[in-house]
């Protein structure tokens, strides 16, 4: 083992690919410029700044992942992603239907979110969900350094466009990651706590918070288990109906408001899937129907916190 940050991750994730495969070439808002040493590795041909025009950013990576590249593009805040949705929803995400399978779109594209930098609503919401219900899309959210280099791995590989939200406040924390190679499946969760009593869902930072949640419930006598989505799309319902089936209670945690959140949908498939185990409602633990605001100490109050979490495992008990 290792210990990097999660950027740091991303950047030994790319670099490994583009070694691996002469295909993948990186491009975005300020991609050279943050990575210098890829520049001087494979040159200014497969790692490129762009100028701030995200849907042309967006629509170049689609039409040269149709040619047979493997773009991995940075489009920095997730708000930002609303200039380019013709360009991933409509042609990225359903070109591969539409064609009948003669093409291909083997793209990822990469967008900061989440409270952590205080940058204010206009670079800082939540949007996983809408690309969550895009057709042909996948995504992925990951917690840990080790998940942020083997997911992108994952999705660099993938023949599907890929969207990996890379949650700001776990930029830059330390983590371990396996020496070697390391790939993380998409579409599989990950149980990192285990208990008997309710279970904890979450992606992201709140996956930290739900662990904190966990060991505080401990001292009560409540035995919680901490599920790590990491994919949101492909889902790993298996996990998740495997852990609420045997303790019968479920909290849902995200920071993105709860309204047709990613929560819901995962509420909706234990009601529908599990409803016999069920002991108590599921509950939701989210982020308010608002922007998000500037000031830190506000934005950290408009996050899921350890004691909300606590209190609706209270109220599921």
């Amino acid at each position: 083992m290792k210990t990097m940050t999660s950027e740091e991750a991303m950047t030994e994730a790319l670099a490994e690919e583009m070694r691996r495969d002469a295909a993948v070439v990186a491009f975005g808002e300020g991609t050279a410029t943050k990575n210098y040493k890829l520049v001087a590795e494979f040159g200014p041909h497969r790692v490129r700044n762009t100028p701030l025009a995200e849907g042309i950013i967006a629509g170049t990576a689609a039409g040269a992942a149709a040619t047979g590249l493997r773009p991995v593009i940075d489009l920095l805040f997730a708000p930002f992603l609303t200039f380019a949705m013709d360009e991933i929803v409509n042609s990225a995400g359903k070109l591969r239907y539409i064609s009948g399978g003669q093409f291909s779109f083997p793209m990822v594209t990469l967008a900061r979110t989440g409270a952590g930098w205080a940058v204010g609503g206009q670079h800082n919401h939540n949007l996983e969900a809408w690309f969550v219900h895009s057709p042909g899309l996948k995504v992925v959210m990951p917690s840990t350094p080790a998940d942020f280099k083997g997911l992108l791995k994952s999705a660099i590989r993938d023949e599907n466009p890929v969207m990996f939200f890379a949650d700001i406040g776990l930029l830059h924390t330390p983590g371990e990651v396996p020496e070697g190679e390391h790939v993380v499946p998409i579409g599989k969760a990950a149980v990192r706590r285990e208990g008997t009593d309710v279970t904890l869902i979450s992606y992201a930072k709140t996956v930290h918070r739900c662990l904190d949640a966990a060991a505080a419930l401990a001292e009560k006598g409540v035995s919680a288990e901490v599920i790590d989505l990491r994919s949101l799309k492909p889902l790993d319902e298996e996990t998740i109906l495997a852990s609420v089936r045997k303790t019968g209670r479920a909290v849902v945690v995200h920071e993105a408001s709860g309204m047709a959140g990613v929560g819901a949908e995962i509420a909706a498939i234990l009601a529908q899937k599990a409803f016999g185990s069920l002991k108590a409602p599921v509950m939701r633990v989210t982020g308010p129907d608002a922007p998000a605001p500037a000031s830190y100490p506000l934005e950290q109050a408009f996050v899921p916190s350890v004691e909300r979490i606590v209190e609706a495992a209270g109220a599921a008990a």
